[in-house]
């Protein structure tokens, strides 16, 4: 790859994150009980500092008060901006966060009655260990992807990250906000394409749920050259443990460009439990870089996260001439980019993603319908070698009846020359 990197301070906006409320008892009822005692409270006392990336846990002694309704921390996290947290008073201990540094900050402690008296501060000094953004920060590792760059962070506590790129834009030639990723992840890896095959200036830089913001890592990539494959080019290939078809929906159905019925529905019923599989000819030799299947959705009923849909599958691929083979599951797999020994190379395992709204098939709303409508993508490894053979298996359907599987269409990407 060719990487130029250096650290530079970015000053572009970021979108906060939504805000955690910190805390080691859930906060609740500060203005449910209303008292007309004006006293002021006494302070809290014999309190304790327990850092942590980005903030400290105090713990403290409550004044003997039964008119106390909480514990108020006031404090900045960075040169300009101020938070405030709060615990309820049957908690004794208060979670502070957000801090940008790993340095002395000043944390003023107060009781609050029920008629909202504040007690006098106390001050207490927490020194955070480093935010999860900044540790991140030397992990980050930029390279050249098929059509764009690929982007890796390490955020083993899977803290929620921003991970925010820029690219220079054509009209202006200023670096400006290409992609925003906010995830809890622990191992960050995606892809952003639809750039040229000419060298590429790109900036990353991370960002917390505070709208605290890291340097910038900057690398200039030559994205790689990438194309849909020729699915007119594509053939059934059935070997001998390949699965048959049923309702006249065959293989072929799978490229046919048509997200419509009919699709590929593999035999049913049947005796047999999943995993099945079946082969297909490319017809052309390529390194792959990803592809996208369309599932079966709002058919002749409700199928989305139901039915035969693929849950887990594996790609397996192969240049030279196909043997048949039983595959295993995923529970005895050669690694991704080796071969069984019939020399079927493992591409990588796949899942169906996360219904958005949470709700339970086969109840959706229109955010799931487009969700699924645009077909899920996934990338190859950027190491597999090239290609011609695939072989589909797939391992458990979205039913969980793990019977039968279908699919309605299937497109893939790569370097064909």
């Amino acid at each position: 790859m060719d990487a130029i990197y250096k650290i530079s301070r970015v000053l572009i906006p970021v979108v906060t994150l939504l805000m955690f409320q910190f805390g080691c008892k859930k906060s609740e009822g500060y203005n449910e009980v209303i008292s007309n005692d004006k006293t002021k409270p006494q302070p809290v006392s014999n309190i304790k500092v327990t850092n942590r990336n980005g903030g400290a846990y105090i713990t403290y002694t409550l004044p003997d008060s039964k008119n106390v309704l909480y514990v108020l921390a006031e404090y900045m996290i960075n040169d300009t901006k101020s938070r405030q947290t709060k615990a309820s008073f049957y908690s004794d201990t208060i979670a502070v966060g957000g801090f940008a540094k790993s340095q002395d900050y000043t944390v003023k402690l107060y009781t609050v009655t029920r008629a909202d008296v504040k007690s006098d501060p106390v001050n207490v000094t927490v020194h955070p260990d480093s935010a999860t953004y900044l540790r991140a920060l030397p992990t980050i590792l930029l390279q050249a992807d098929f059509g764009g760059i690929n982007i890796n962070v390490a955020n083993p506590s899977k803290d929620n990250i921003g991970v925010i790129t820029i690219t220079e834009d054509a009209t202006t030639h200023k670096m400006e906000i290409r992609n925003q990723n906010y995830t809890d992840q622990a191992n960050i890896s995606y892809s952003i394409r639809g750039y040229d095959t000419i060298p590429t200036k790109f900036g990353v830089y991370l960002a917390d749920e505070f709208g605290n913001i890291s340097d910038t890592v900057y690398a200039t990539v030559k994205p790689l050259y990438e194309t849909m494959m020729d699915k007119s080019k594509f053939n059934v290939y059935k070997l001998n443990s390949d699965d048959g078809f049923s309702f006249g929906w065959e293989l072929r159905y799978m490229w046919d460009g048509n997200l419509g019925r009919p699709g590929y529905h593999s035999t049913y019923p049947t005796t047999a439990p999943l995993p099945k599989w079946v082969t297909f000819d490319m017809g052309q030799t390529a390194k792959l870089s990803r592809f996208t299947l369309w599932g079966r959705g709002l058919d002749d009923g409700i199928y989305l996260w139901g039915y035969g849909n693929p849950e887990t599958w594996v790609m397996w691929g192969r240049a030279d001439q196909p043997v048949d083979e039983i595959l295993p599951d995923t529970t005895n797999l050669p690694a991704v980019g080796q071969a069984t020994p019939g020399g079927w190379i493992n591409m990588g395992v796949f899942h169906l993603p996360a219904q958005p709204s949470g709700l339970v098939p086969p109840a959706y709303d229109n955010a799931d319908l487009a969700f699924w409508n645009a077909g899920f993508g996934y990338n190859f490894s950027l190491n597999l070698p090239k290609v011609r053979y695939m072989r589909f298996e797939c391992v458990t359907n979205a039913a969980h009846s793990n019977e039968f599987f279908h699919i309605m269409e299937l497109s893939i990407w790569g370097d064909n020359r």
